[in-house]
C-alpha cells in the first residue's frame, strides 16, 4: 500500500505546531501578510490572502516575526486547498534549524523532537 492510501495524519513524518506570530511571505518583490497556521520542521501551512497572485512554480519566503527576531525561511508551494497554502521548506542552515527546533520544543516532547529532527537529517542526505 502506497502512502497515498493512508489517512493524512499518518502519512505526516513531521508533527505540525499550531503557532501564531505576526508571518509576511514573499515572491520576488510581492509581499502578503498572512495567518500561520501551523508549523513543522519540514513545512508550513499559512492562509491564503485575498489578493493572491503567486507564480506557483517559483520559491517563497517566509519570514515569521518573534519575540526574539525574525526567522526566515525558504519554501515552496506544495498544496493549494481550502483558503489554506501548504509549503516545504528547503535549504534550512543548521542557525534556522535549531531556531526552528527552539520554537517547536515549547509544544514538542523531547523524544519527539529528537525523533523528527533525526527523520529530517536522514530525508536530506
Amino acid at each position: 500500500m502506497t502512502d497515498a492510501h493512508l489517512p493524512e495524519q499518518e502519512r505526516r513524518r513531521f508533527t505540525r505546531v499550531v503557532l501564531r506570530v505576526p508571518t509576511v511571505l514573499h515572491q520576488g518583490g510581492i509581499s502578503w501578510d498572512v495567518e500561520l497556521l501551523n508549523i513543522s520542521l519540514n513545512g508550513f501551512a499559512v492562509s491564503q490572502p485575498g489578493n493572491w497572485d503567486a507564480d506557483y512554480s517559483h520559491p517563497f519566503n517566509i519570514a515569521l516575526q518573534l519575540d526574539d527576531g525574525s526567522l526566515e525561511l525558504f519554501a515552496y508551494l506544495i498544496h493549494v486547498e481550502q483558503q489554506a497554502l501548504g509549503f516545504q521548506m528547503e535549504n534550512l542552515s543548521a542557525d534556522q534549524l535549531a531556531m526552528l527546533a527552539k520554537l517547536l520544543a515549547h509544544d514538542l516532547d523531547d523524544s519527539v523532537l529528537s525523533e523528527e529532527l533525526a527523520r529530517l537529517q536522514q530525508q536530506e542526505a
